[in-house]
């Protein structure tokens, strides 16, 4: 809602749920004009590799560190993974590239991924992998109770936003978010 200088009042409240609301026709024209290479990579040869790799870096890179144990060493992993993987996916939203017109601005990465589909073969993938890491740590800290805790926030943090009833769902702190009118 608008106040009378025609600017949108702020909500009172520190957190905020809203919905995305769907593109325009002009935006969803344009979206089927030209190719989404932000996204389309998933499906690329390889592109599931490097998830692996990824992992496998990171679990050798803490290896090397002194001093750090092997359930730390699955947490610190898991916990890098799912942090880079909720960036990526969830937290930056649009096209880093000027050549869609904007098509998805208001998209982010998991959204994009084809075209907003739910449960395709890269999205089951990339759906798994971080419930697969999650168990694999699990297992590697010997069912510890505070390691459990770490590594079962961690992979929350990144499977809900996955799920179809997070599609557009966007949750704000301390900050002013878009009224429906």
């Amino acid at each position: 809602m608008a106040d009378k200088a025609g600017r949108r009042r702020r909500s009172s409240s520190i957190l905020q749920v809203y919905h995305e609301p769907p593109e325009p026709v002009e935006q969803l024209s344009d979206q089927a004009a030209l190719p989404n290479l932000n996204a389309n990579w998933v499906n690329a040869k390889g592109a599931w590799t490097i998830h692996l790799v990824i992992i496998a870096c990171l679990k050798i890179f803490y290896d090397c560190i002194p001093g750090v144990s092997q359930e730390t060493s699955w947490t610190l992993t898991n916990i890098s993974y799912m942090f880079g993987s909720y960036i990526m996916f969830h937290y930056v939203r649009g096209v880093p590239f000027e050549f869609n017109s904007g098509a998805y601005d208001n998209l982010n990465m998991w959204e994009q991924i084809d075209d907003g589909a739910q449960y395709t073969p890269a999205k089951k993938f990339l759906l798994s992998v971080p419930i697969v890491l999650f168990l694999l740590s699990t297992h590697y800290t010997h069912y510890d109770l505070a390691y459990f805790t770490i590594n079962f926030l961690a992979v929350l943090a990144v499977i809900i936003p996955k799920l179809p009833f997070s599609h557009r769902m966007r949750i704000s702190l301390l900050s002013d978010v878009p009224e429906e009118d």
